[in-house]
């Protein structure tokens, strides 16, 4: 059975404390609407909760990863254009 992935269940999961499953619900999310800011903003709380070391506005995710994601929104955003 595949995950349910929607805003109210990640906050569920974030009020729960479990910061980690909200976190790659919301990255789902984000993968689906790039441009939703509330999704980014918790994204970046999420972050910060999870890698509290990192400083701030830099991506703890690596390089390559980085890379997919912002290929993704690209891709996103030639579909929307394309539409």
């Amino acid at each position: 059975m595949e995950r349910m992935t929607t805003k109210t269940l990640a906050e569920i999961y974030l009020q729960q404390g479990h910061f980690q499953e909200a976190y790659e619900i919301y990255k789902a999310l984000a993968e689906k609407d790039p441009f939703d800011d509330e999704i980014q903003k918790r994204i970046e709380e999420l972050e910060e909760k999870l890698h509290p070391s990192a400083p701030s506005g830099s991506s703890s995710l690596p390089v390559e990863e980085q890379i997919r994601h912002l290929e993704k929104w690209l891709a996103n955003i030639r579909k929307r254009r394309s539409d």
